[in-house]
Order: structure tokens, then sequence, then C-alpha cells
């Protein structure tokens, strides 16, 4: 029988011993490449991500302090107004009206210079009229006038002028006189502030001695509390009516009323 040389000792997969080894050597190495690459990339990642995170805090600017507002300016004290001048309203004279003279007789004045030679005769002037010397009646009058008439001598008017009130204080013989009544109440609060002051007041009183309703103007007040007052006592005080020729007239009276504190 023939013998057969011996051939090289395999394992069943037909690997021999020196394979095996150096499979595991080769096995070996990559493992250890690639668990080297693994941590040196780790490394390098770890380094990457610490340089992301190492910030350097830079220092803030402070913004520069506010800037203090100067103090507004002092306010003015408000001027006084000035006050604007009271009109007064200046009464309106009644219209001239021709008016007859009063019934009486005429004065004769007195020669001053006495004439050397006799006067030239005016036939065309009316006869004298002896009536008008009879002494009854008002003196300076005429006979052919109207009783109570105001009128001057000459006038022709025919009315004696009582109808056309009410008059002045300068047209009367015996002008307006308060003879009673209750005077103007102090008001209470300008007498405790001790407030002095007067008023002007104008307005009519009737034949009958009282204020006639409705023509009351104030001409002049310094408080109005003052005019107030002086309106409110009108209506009860009395005056003795104002006559001409004796007969009662209307007159337009503009009247004081002063407010004092006695002392």
């Amino acid at each position: 029988m023939m013998r057969l040389l011996e051939s090289k000792r395999t394992d069943k997969k037909g690997r021999s011993p020196g394979g095996t080894i150096f499979s595991i050597i080769l096995h070996s190495l990559i493992i250890f490449l690639a668990v080297f690459a693994t941590a040196r990339a780790g490394s390098r990642k770890a380094e990457k991500v610490e340089t992301k995170v190492n910030f350097v805090q830079m220092k803030k600017t402070e913004p520069p302090p506010p800037k203090k507002e100067p103090p507004p300016p002092p306010k003015e004290a408000p001027k006084p107004k000035a006050e604007a001048p009271k009109v007064v309203d200046v009464p309106q004279l009644p219209k001239e009206v021709p008016v007859a003279p009063p019934q009486g007789f005429k004065v004769i004045a007195p020669v001053v210079n006495v004439p050397t030679s006799l006067p030239t005769v005016d036939l065309s002037k009316a006869l004298t009229n002896e009536n008008d010397f009879s002494g009854k009646g008002v003196a300076g009058g005429s006979s052919s006038g109207v009783k109570g008439g105001t009128g001057n001598e000459g006038d022709t008017g025919k009315d004696a002028g009582a109808d056309h009130g009410p008059y002045m204080e300068f047209q009367v013989e015996k002008p307006v006189a308060k003879i009673g009544g209750d005077a103007p109440e102090y008001p209470s609060a300008l007498k405790a502030d001790g407030v002095e002051g007067t008023v002007l007041a104008q307005f009519v009183v009737n034949e009958s001695g009282r204020y006639e309703s409705g023509t009351l103007k104030i001409l002049n007040s310094s408080n109005p509390a003052f005019a107030a007052a002086v309106k409110d006592a009108l209506p009860r005080m009395r005056f003795s009516a104002a006559q001409i020729g004796g007969k009662k007239v209307q007159q337009l009276v503009q009247m004081p009323f002063q407010f004092h504190i006695a002392h």
C-alpha cells in the first residue's frame, strides 16, 4: 500500500493555524485603529464644543446719567384786570313844548337911566293891557296866562306844562325832599367785613310823593349789594312832591345814598 506524504494539519473548515493567528492579529489591529480613531474624533469634538461655549464676557458700557431738566420758571402773578369804565346813562331832557305863562301880573322894572328926550312912539305895538297890572296872581305872569303855567312872558303856549313831566330840579319852584320811610338796610356781609360805599340813584317821584315804579337807574355804585339795598328800600320811602305854581308835579331825582359804619 502506498504511504502518502503528511500534509499540513487543517481544521475542519480547512484553515491552517497560521492563517487563524494572522486573522486574529489583523482583526485586533483593525479594532485598535477603529477605537483610536473614535477616541481621536471624540477629543476633537470635545475641543470644538469647548471652543463654542468659551465666551468672553465684555463689559457693558453704562449709559450716561439722564440730564436733569432745569426747574420751570416761576409763574408770574396774574395782572389785575383793568376795570372797564362804567357807562352812565345821561337822562334825556323832555322835549321843549311851548307852555303858557303863569296867570298873574307884570312888574314894571325901575328906571335906571332917565331919558332926557321923549322916546319915539311905535304905533305898530299893541296897546298896554291894564289887566296885566292888576296885582293879582303870580308876579311876572300875564292876565292871559294859565293858572300853574311855567312859561315865560310872551310865550304863546296854552298848556300849563303839568302834563309834560317829569321835570328836572331846576325847572320846578319847590323840588322834591325826603320826609320819611325806611333807609336802605346795610348789607350784613359787607358790614361784617367793614366795607363802605356809595350809590348814586336816579328815579322819578310822582305827585303823591312816592317813588314811581320802574324808573330807577343806578348811575354809580361801589358794590352791587349796596345798589340792591337801595332798590329794595325805595318803595317804602316818602317824599314831598315837587311843585310848580302851587301844583304838585313829577320830578326826576338824582339822589346819593351813603353806607358808612359808625366808629
